[in-house]
């Protein structure tokens, strides 16, 4: 504690993680990049699919996500605290956005462009403050940056931007996918060879 300022350590080190905790981190983040690069391609393949359609495939992806943010912030005992903290506050609020894009897909147009608009950013935050100090930072950040500005993109616009969901979604789908998966071949490298 410096001049009376606490810091919270948002940082995950793999040289902190059980074998097995790193195995279930970086199989985490492969499977949800499959997911997220799956999704993109078939979004971008039927464009002509329905908002209820493509409502309840983004729900589907964030249910994942937040069952695996709360899992990782339950588990993961190799971390700090803080970083737990944060990732079962995002792992409900994505379960949450999850819910009600799979229950109410087209009830409420303005409110499904706000509840993946508020997910993406917070989502986005949340990977740009979980740096971990080996080659999957920068994958990590690209990821953070591509979800931070595709949650602003739909909260300037929420039922506009509804029109191009499909499209920037896709595209943004596939981005995160690569970049997920990229972060679970390189993540804890170092760490493993040590």
């Amino acid at each position: 504690m410096a001049n009376g300022v606490t810091a919270f350590d948002l940082t995950i080190d793999p040289r902190n993680l059980s074998k097995s905790e790193l195995t279930g981190v970086r199989v985490a983040m492969a499977v949800a990049g499959v997911l997220a690069l799956a999704l993109g391609i078939m979004v971008l393949a039927w464009p002509a699919a329905t908002l209820a359609i493509v409502a309840a495939l983004f729900g589907l992806y964030f249910l994942f996500g937040g069952v695996s943010r709360v899992a990782r912030g339950l588990f993961m005992t190799g971390t700090a605290g803080g970083i737990r903290v944060l990732n079962i506050l995002l792992g409900v609020l994505l379960l949450v956005a999850g819910i009600v894009s799979i229950r109410n897909p087209l009830n409420s147009l303005a409110v499904l462009g706000l509840v993946i608009g508020i997910s993406w950013l917070v989502e986005g935050v949340a990977a740009l403050v979980e740096t971990a100090p080996d080659a999957s930072k920068w994958f990590g950040t690209l990821f953070g940056a591509i979800s931070v500005v595709a949650g602003i993109s739909i909260l300037l616009s929420p039922v506009g931007s509804l029109a191009v969901l499909v499209l920037v979604g896709g595209v943004f789908l596939i981005i995160s996918g690569a970049s997920q998966i990229m972060m679970a071949v390189t993540f804890g490298r170092r760490a493993s060879r040590a």
